[in-house]
């Protein structure tokens, strides 16, 4: 073990002998004159008359003191010091403490520099005592703002660091909910290792586990901004009461480490727990001295001032260092440095620091005022460049200096350290206290000149309604949900408290709104914005507002419904809105990190600006979806793949097709450019991996030996070598010059999704179905590491452009990042709620740090996410909001259609009408709120619908009440069945399938043996079998009463994505995602039939037997139903009119109609007889009707978009 090293080479400490003689006296004292109690630091320095320092360091027996100083001690336990009591620091004959070094690993977090810092000395030696001899458990630094709490943590923190094996320490000044403190505290105390508890008790537990089983530092700061502002001492803000839990039971619990809370008023629990048996403290932080006050202003300048003066004004401050900072420029720039004349000046004396501030912010000009409230509504540090965007009046860049000067001069603002994406601007924010104030203050004034307006508009003024926005739509995630929570919320608060009902708030901001219409945007300002989210907010049903002929700026539109809404003739610069984005398959940067290429599920490939998630351009032409996207070395060129079963060039500048490579036979799941960009690979479900020339679009080389299914391609750093992943749970390595296969990587045990080569080429890294990812040496096959961690498939791998770091991305809906030497997880970054298909990083790095690079992530969620990696927050998030009708039932009677979809819920078609009867929202916890399964009961008038969040529910259809909950569907209620008596339900999840009692709700059978989701479950018509098929490739039958499995059927190489019966029950059909049909006869388990020349060219989604004959229905991945003689395989007919691919087909009961549900969120109804389209059914997009005619500040592409989505241009259709 280390030994830390003597800070002091003179003086005396205690020998153990005379230790141990004044700890045994000490105890006898606390026994017999303190009640039994433990003596404070405080309580042995009035026994002493020593100082607590003085005290603090004879206890800690590290540094020297003088002899007479252990005599007083000594002698105030009646005892004498003897020379064997004592040592000199520098002998060799006993070292006086051997104090074990522990290895810490410290995240600060947004702790501040206290590389400059004053006084302090007994409190620290008080801390210090508190935490390393008297093991307290909970600690809590109390004091006004600005009297140095947080530099006072810090400061502590890294002195006694080297005594901890964790340190973190986090700022609440945005007001964190526990849920993301504690899974950020487990997840660095367990190298992100263990699986969070959904439960807020058992992550408390859990936290305690570690703070029992290592040696912890933590540190939370401005923890009043957690707190209620009220007349309650201590209590929290509402929504934060657990953060209450989690004091007490780190106070009352037995461990080993210590919490630190700096706060403006003590938590209630503190005050409970201190001064009893618990080791809970709280230290009341007091200003400093009148020396070290005077450092202070020796720091900034010299100044004249007696010995009265100083104490005067020391004293008259209360020693608060920040308020003391800012007089000390005060006095230096108006009173020449002259503390006398200052302190004539009664005027400026100020009782607390909220006078202090606001005498200071008075004094501002308007520019100077305008740039703190924009620092403070920004919430981290801003660029000149930001600030004058920011600013609705024109501002010369001379005159900014000049205020920003102005304000650095008078310590109200600070210039920052250049931040992400800023490597060489000034950046400039405010103090945390400051900031508060001017918060509140902004949040005060706004509200006050709100209602004033309209009480007497329009003869008052709305200036900051006007000049400031509220939120802003443009910034980074975390900075708008920190607006969010702690400026809009709080405003809406009060605009309910003194305006009543939301209707009324809507009814006067479109009251305030009517007179700024047709104004100039210097005279609007951001008025139209903050109304608009504030209306968001509420939240208040915008159907039909009218918001024309205004300027519409930092108004975030994402996750509102705008139907029928007139933004006719507006300026919506600014403004953000959702985007028509299917689920996300691939995502790549271009060669400058400034581009983002995405390729989604309808085929499409968008091109989007990385600094402010602004889409460029579409690449249209796939039949497929888009599997994966590639950039060219030098970025001009772009690769796809696809469902399509092509490779596909682009120009990445314009759009334009280059080439279209054909040869593969069925998807191409992978591509990727070689070094030299003169070649491409692809690797697809064929089994084979193709070599083209990108100039001639000729195949060089066919690659494949024994694999099966290609999943995952990439070229070595040299481009001599190709690495690939299959579904054979191999990784190969191939000489790309000789076709030939060099090595087989063996250890995964499930299908490899993807691979990536080291930037040394030394290293590869593959993520598998097996949950694990796994890295290993190239050069001698060896499996080097095996990361564990996640808890679901891992489908994408990524080196960082150093090496040091892998992102894996996974279907248990997060993104890890691991050490690569270690293979330790680094982080883990929550905020996708589906499968994250692909992961990529930035090729250069954003800023200073090692880790400051930019990592996009991809999901089937609708959404890209791009990630900080050095902090794991979320900077900027793109969010499509394209429905599908996922699934179709129609009732007994035939009269309603039930459909299901990913973000419209459930809903009641009148089959004859096409009228929405109901709307069926109780699934709204799920994912987009997505519903993947629904089926009528054929005895009542109940439905069933199962959803991607673990659930089924039961419904009345009548009323539209939930009649029961069912919980607990591992991976999502894929498929639900109703038994042809209605008094079962069959539902299919992740491998197992269960059936239930209908009356009951009770689980009567669980059923395993399949190895992965099961996508579709159906009862014979007769209710004794039921079918099941899943991603594992085969078809099940069961006996319903046993629990047998009856037979298994093989012959699909892919996911069986739906299956059907026969209405005879002689036969069984089963769709599957490679492209085939096949018809079994169930009493002997063989395939009679399967075909895929002619049917949905890239996958099947549903089919469904007539009622009335072996007539089959299918539909997939194109836009066409098709009718098969399921005896034959013959196609009897082709219903053409989606748009299109399609998810969902079903017969109604009496066979005479069809109805099939397409990815855009269209119904069609079908004569079956004719093939006439009888009906086409449609819910509303999200713009359903939103007039954008002649707006301005969007580009044509965003026009284009929000058609997609509903919105009309009257003057361009």
């Amino acid at each position: 073990m280390a030994v830390q090293k003597q800070r002091r080479k003179r003086g005396v400490v205690l020998t153990s002998v005379g230790f141990k003689k004044l700890q045994e006296a000490r105890a006898q004292a606390e026994f017999g004159d303190n009640g039994g109690e433990r003596y404070t630091l405080e309580e042995l320095s009035d026994r002493t008359q020593l100082a607590p320092y003085t005290v603090a360091k004879v206890l800690a027996r590290e540094e020297g003191v003088d002899k007479q100083t252990l005599i007083l001690f000594f002698r105030a336990f009646n005892l004498e010091l003897a020379d064997g009591d004592y040592d000199r620091v520098n002998s060799n004959r006993e070292q006086p403490n051997q104090t074990t070094i522990l290895p810490t690993r410290c995240s600060w977090g947004e702790a501040i520099d206290v590389s400059v810092f004053f006084g302090r000395t007994d409190e620290l030696a008080k801390l210090e005592y508190w935490i390393l001899q008297q093991r307290c458990r909970l600690i809590a630094l109390v004091g006004m703002g600005g009297i140095g709490k947080t530099a006072l943590s810090v400061k502590l923190a890294e002195q006694i660091q080297n005594q901890f094996e964790f340190v973190i320490w986090r700022s609440l000044r945005n007001a964190p909910p526990l849920p993301e403190i504690l899974a950020h505290w487990i997840e660095c105390l367990s190298d992100g290792e263990t699986d969070l508890s959904e439960q807020r008790n058992q992550r408390i537990s859990q936290l305690i586990d570690y703070l029992r089983s290592s040696r912890c530092l933590l540190i939370l700061d401005n923890v009043e901004s957690i707190l209620d502002s009220g007349a309650h001492v201590g209590r929290y803000r509402d929504g934060y009461e657990e953060y209450g839990e989690l004091l007490r039971r780190v106070g009352e619990a037995s461990h080993q480490s210590c919490l630190i809370l700096t706060a403006r008023e003590k938590p209630k629990e503190i005050a409970c727990l201190e001064g009893g048996h618990l080791p809970v403290r709280s230290l009341p932080l007091m200003g400093l001295n009148v020396v070290e006050g005077q450092e202070i202003f020796r720091y900034q300048n010299h100044f004249n001032g007696s010995e009265s003066d100083w104490n005067v004004l020391i004293h008259r401050y209360i020693g608060n260092p920040l308020a003391l900072r800012i007089v000390a420029t005060t006095i230096q720039d108006l009173f020449n440095n002259s503390i006398s004349e200052f302190l004539e000046q009664g005027t400026t004396v100020f009782g607390d620091i909220r006078d202090l501030l606001d005498q200071h912010f008075h004094r501002l000009s308007p520019l100077e005022m305008q740039i703190m409230y924009w620092l403070a509504l920004n919430r981290e540090p801003i660029s000149l460049t930001e600030l004058r965007e920011d600013i609705v009046a024109p501002c010369s860049q001379a005159k900014l200096l000049e205020a920003l000067e102005s304000l650095l001069r008078r310590s109200l603002i600070e210039k920052a350290t250049p931040a992400f994406l800023a490597k060489n601007q000034l950046l400039f924010t405010l103090q945390p206290v400051v900031m508060e104030y001017l918060t509140e203050k902004f949040i005060e004034d706004s509200i006050q000149e709100i209602i004033t307006y309209l009480e007497n508009h329009p003869s008052s003024s709305i200036r900051q309604f006007k000049d400031y926005a509220f939120i802003k739509a443009t910034a980074k995630d975390y900075v708008r949900e920190t607006q969010i929570r702690l400026i809009l919320n709080p405003m809406i608060q009060q605009l309910l408290y003194l305006l009543g009902s939301p209707s009324n708030i809507q009814h006067q901001l479109c009251q305030l709104l009517n007179q700024l219409r047709g104004k100039s945007p210097i005279e609007t300002g951001y008025a139209a914005g903050n109304a608009l989210n504030l209306m968001n907010q509420l939240p208040i049903d915008l159907r039909g507002q009218d918001f024309s002929h205004l300027t519409v700026w930092q108004a975030y539109l994402c996750d509102v419904d705008l139907h029928q809404v007139n933004f006719a003739y507006s300026d919506l610069s600014k403004s953000v809105f959702a985007e028509n984005l299917e689920n996300v398959l691939s995502v790549t940067f271009s060669p400058d990190a400034k581009i983002l290429a995405t390729g989604d599920t309808n085929g499409d490939i968008c091109l989007w600006q990385v600094v402010d998630g602004q889409r460029l351009l579409n690449c249209q032409g796939h039949a497929g979806g888009v599997l994966c996207v590639a950039f060219s070395p030098d970025g001009k060129t772009l690769a796809s793949a696809s469902y399509d079963h092509t490779v596909r060039l682009w120009d990445a500048s314009t759009g334009q097709c280059l080439n279209v490579l054909t040869g593969h036979d069925l998807w191409v799941w992978s591509v990727v450019f070689s070094p030299d960009g003169k070649r491409v690979a692809s690797g697809a479900v064929d089994s084979t991996v193709r070599l083209w020339d990108i100039t001639t679009g000729q195949c060089l080389h066919v690659l494949h030996d024994d694999s099966q299914s290609v999943l995952s391609v990439a070229f070595s750093p040299d481009g001599k070598r190709l690495i690939s992943g299959s579904i054979d749970h191999q990784v190969r390595l191939w000489d790309v010059a000789t076709g030939r296969c060099l090595h087989v990587y063996r250890g995964h045990t499930r299908w490899v999704w993807s691979v990536a080569f080291s930037p040394d080429g030394k290293t590869i890294a593959s993520g598998s179905q097996d949950h694990t990812i796994r890295m290993w040496d190239v050069a001698t096959g060896d499996c080097i590491q095996v990361c564990h961690g996640h808890t679901n498939w891992v489908w994408s791998v990524a080196f960082s452009p150093d090496g040091q770091l892998l992102a894996s991305g996974s279907t248990d809906h997060t993104v890890k990042l691991w050490d690569t030497p270690t293979g330790y997880c680094l982080k883990t970054l929550q905020g996708h709620i589906s499968w994250i298909w692909s992961v990529a990083f930035a090729p250069q790095r954003q800023g200073n740090s090692p880790d400051s690079y930019i990592l996009a992530s991809s999901s089937i969620d609708q959404t890209v996410k791009l990630w900080d990696v050095a902090t794991g927050r979320c900077l900027r998030t793109v969010q499509g909001r394209c429905s599908w009708i996922r699934a179709l039932a129609w009732s007994p009677d035939g009269k309603i259609l039930a459909s299901s979809s990913y973000n419209q819920g459930v809903k009641l078609w009148d089959t004859t009408t096409g009228q929405c009867l109901k709307t069926f929202q109780g699934h709204s916890d799920t994912l987009l709120n997505a519903v993947l399964s629904v089926s009528f009961s054929p005895k009542n008038r109940i439905l069933a619908s199962g959803s991607y969040g673990q659930t089924v529910k039961l419904w009345d259809i009548e009323t539209g009440q939930c009649l029961r909950t069912i919980q607990g569907l591992n991976g999502g209620g894929w498929s639900v069945a109703f038994s042809p008596d209605g008094q079962y339900l069959a539902t299919g999840s992740d491998r197992t399938i269960r059936l239930w009692d209908v009356d009951t709700g009770q689980c009567l059978k669980t059923w395993t043996g399949h190895a992965d989701i099961v996508f579709s479950v159906a009862f014979s018509p007769d209710g004794s079998m039921l079918a099941s098929g899943s991603e594992d490739t085969t078809v099940r039958i069961w006996h319903v009463a046993t629990g047998e499995c009856l037979m298994v059927l093989q012959g699909h190489i892919s996911w069986i994505q739906c299956v059907a019966w026969s209405p005879d029950g002689q036969i069984l059909a089963s769709g599957c995602s490679d492209e085939t049909i096949k018809i079994w006869d169930v009493q002997t388990g063989e395939c009679l039939r399967g075909w895929q020349e002619d049917t949905h060219g890239y996958g099947i989604w549903s089919i469904a037997f007539s009622p009335n004959n072996r007539t089959l229905a299918s539909v997939g991945t194109d836009q066409n139903v098709r009718l098969w003689d399921a005896s034959t395989g013959e196609c009897l007919n082709l219903l053409q009119g989606h748009d299109q691919g399609l998810f969902s087909v079903a017969f109604s009961p009496n066979g005479h109609r069809l109805a099939s549900g397409s990815r855009d969120d269209a119904i069609k109804i079908w004569d079956v007889q004719t093939g006439e389209c009888l009906k086409t059914l449609r819910s509303h997009r999200p713009y359903e009707g939103m007039n954008i005619t002649r707006v301005t500040g969007l580009t044509e592409v965003a026009i284009a978009n929000l058609k997609a989505l509903g919105a009309v241009d009257v003057a361009n259709p």
